[in-house]
């Protein structure tokens, strides 16, 4: 049961993720969370240090796509912002919003990476449809409230996670 929580991989940020180790894992896609994974809670400032990771990502090869909860125009804005395409009215987990987004992709589930923040949503999400999970630290402390509430229990999760030695905590 604990294994549909666990990340495949732990990092920082996402600047802080190794492509070349997530292409020996057969990834050729990433679905990539946007709050507080890509840009902090409910910010429309895209710096071009996350437009130049972007396009890094693009140019060894990877399909990148936007999977949140988040409202129309502000993810349209910053798929538009970033050149890549987005998934519109998705709710994570729910499994159709990540199989939104491997179609959009053209990935199989074990090509297919999630980046995202949030134990409950993105990972959960990812580990229910067989995808290669990376869990990042939240860019900010801002937040809606019931996330807020979630990340005591996520914190809790991650101690267990860690003295059963499934992560290592960073």
């Amino acid at each position: 049961m604990l294994k549909l929580f666990c990340p495949d991989l732990f990092i920082q940020d996402i600047y802080e993720l190794d492509l070349n180790h997530i292409k020996k894992n057969s990834i050729k896609g990433i679905l990539v969370d946007l709050d507080n994974t890509l840009l902090p809670w409910d910010s429309m400032y895209i710096e071009d240090k996350l437009i130049d990771w972007t396009k890094r990502c693009l140019n060894e090869g990877f399909s990148l796509c936007i999977i949140s909860n988040n409202r129309y125009d502000r993810i349209k804005y910053c798929s538009e912002h970033l050149g890549i395409p987005a998934v519109f009215g998705s709710f994570k987990p729910c499994k159709s919003a990540f199989k939104k987004g491997m179609d959009i992709l053209g990935t199989q589930p074990k090509e297919t990476a999630v980046l995202g923040d949030q134990i409950f949503t993105d990972i959960f999400g990812a580990k229910r449809m067989g995808l290669y999970a990376i869990l990042v630290k939240p860019l900010s402390s801002r937040e809606l409230y019931w996330t807020k509430i979630m990340r005591v229990l996520e914190r809790r999760l991650l101690k267990i996670l860690e003295s059963k030695k499934l992560i290592s905590l960073i």
